[in-house]
């Protein structure tokens, strides 16, 4: 990590502000790495193909028109060459967009261009020793709508011993992206601090703009989804044309990171939805951990713990439409809703939003969307609609607590026992009562440790989940359950 870049300023600064004063960095089996510091989000870092990083700005700039959103919007170019290839974008752009702040080492023609003529755009010339000029970065920044992508090139040492590769889009960068408004206005601060030794006027006009946006309301945007929708389109765009435009050696591993970013679109959205609820922020992380923990207990093959605990960390943004008419005509069927009909978009994940549709089935066959019961209901679906229904009970009494300032350790034990209660009243109607079984063992143990476990909400290739060849291998998805035993 380049020493004085926007990435580095940005991991300092989260490390000075983490009570622990510990660098909190792990590394996960894909080789990313997950930065936690105290009540944050995580920084979820990656290495990313050029064409993955042009998919992906290209999606959240346009979806900056397709929005009629008025941002400010922060860029950095790695040179000015790349910014001239981006230029004509950037116009259109600057007529949406409240301000624009395009910052890039001079040269070829980078001021003569006639966008950077335009009222709110402003062009920062960085020092050709500056960090920031072999960085790549795109900043959003509105009251409803907000999106980043934060990244550097990898150095030569760090491509190894062949270093760069002659292809274009074989080079390499390693960082990450969010929607996470909280998270992207810290970085744009950051960055309004480096332009400042370049333009202290500049400096003071984004200070005075970024305190007038309200990143809360961005956080509770219903943009969202419809920008996932097209970075999804957008990426699989990008596999298109490597499929049949490139033949170079690594046209797998770019057609793969491609795929992973679709797949941490979704997931992206899924945090977001996590972080606009005050009242429930951890939902994912822990009705994760708690499915798999139960999925464990039934011996589930890989395969279905796999997707079960994708479909947790999912479940928040596909909710079941609970339309007794559709049910009614829809017989045995499983009717689409608009939730799960956006998971449904990517192939791999058809199977997840059939899982994530079925959650709110019931036992005795009077839940939706399908009517289905017993062990029709498929195991995952059954599985994740008891540990997300207990875990949103003990959330709420939780969050009850913190609004009368009484949490305590003897409250947490009280939250579980009485959201299992709850649970287990509806045994043998809404619920398996085998499940409740398993539940109740789980529960045991969290009266002993008293909170619940959480997952970090992040997925990568080294799970499995996208990996193609594990995901082909899984079995189509039947309307008949598992009988749990």
């Amino acid at each position: 990590m380049l020493a004085g870049s926007i990435l580095q300023k940005l991991m300092q600064e989260r490390r000075s502000t983490d009570g622990s004063g510990r660098d909190a960095r792990v590394a996960d089996k894909g080789g990313q790495k997950n930065v936690q510091t105290s009540g944050r989000t995580p920084l979820n870092f990656g290495v990313y193909y050029k064409n993955t990083l042009v998919a992906l700005c290209h999606a959240l700039e346009d979806a900056v028109l397709a929005t009629k959103t008025s941002p400010l919007m922060v860029t950095a170019f790695q040179k000015g060459k790349w910014y001239l290839q981006e230029a004509d974008r950037y116009a259109d752009l600057a007529d949406t967009a409240d301000k624009i702040v395009i910052l890039a080492a001079p040269g070829a023609g980078f001021r003569e261009h006639p966008t950077g003529d335009r009222d709110n755009v402003d062009l920062v010339d960085l020092n050709t020793d500056d960090p920031v000029s072999e960085e790549w970065h795109l900043m959003i920044m509105s009251s409803t709508y907000s999106a980043m992508v934060l990244c550097q090139e990898l150095t030569a040492e760090e491509y190894g011993p062949n270093g760069p590769p002659e292809n274009d889009l074989e080079r390499k960068f390693y960082g990450f992206w969010t929607f996470d408004p909280t998270l992207v206005k810290e970085t744009i601060a950051i960055t309004t601090d480096h332009i400042g030794q370049y333009d202290t006027q500049l400096k003071a006009d984004l200070e005075d703009r970024l305190a007038n946006i309200d990143a809360q309301a961005a956080s509770k945007t219903g943009e969202v989804g419809n920008v996932v929708m097209r970075v999804v389109d957008y990426l699989k765009g990008g596999d298109r044309q490597v499929e049949e435009t490139e033949t170079f050696k690594f046209a797998d591993a770019l057609s793969q990171n491609l795929v992973s970013n679709e797949l941490q679109a979704y997931l992206r959205m899924a945090q977001l939805a996590d972080l606009a609820d005050i009242t429930n922020p951890l939902a994912a992380a822990e009705v994760a951990s708690l499915c798999e923990m139960m999925g464990q207990f039934l011996d589930l093959p890989v395969w279905q713990m796999q997707r079960l605990r994708l479909a947790s960390l999912l479940h928040r943004i596909a909710p079941a439409q609970l339309d007794s008419e559709a049910m009614e005509t829809e017989g045995d069927s499983c009717p689409l809703n608009a939730g799960a009909q956006t998971l449904r978009v990517l192939p791999r994940l058809r199977a997840i939003a059939q899982i994530i549709a079925h959650q709110h089935e019931w036992w005795d066959g009077s839940g939706q969307p399908a009517g289905l019961s017993g062990d029709n209901i498929p195991v995952e679906a059954r599985i994740l609609g008891l540990v997300a229904s207990f875990q949103h009970a003990v959330a709420r009494r939780r969050h009850e607590d913190a609004q009368r300032s009484t949490p305590s350790v003897q409250n947490e034990w009280q939250h579980v026992t009485d959201a299992f209660a709850d649970c287990k009243a509806q045994s043998g109607d809404r619920w398996d009562p085998k499940l409740l079984e398993i539940l109740s063992f789980l529960v045991s143990g969290l009266q002993q440790g008293l909170s619940l476990p959480a997952i970090p909400l992040k997925m990568t290739l080294g799970t499995g989940i996208i990996d193609p060849d594990v995901v082909d291998s899984w079995p189509e998805y039947q309307p008949s359950g598992t009988t749990v035993s």
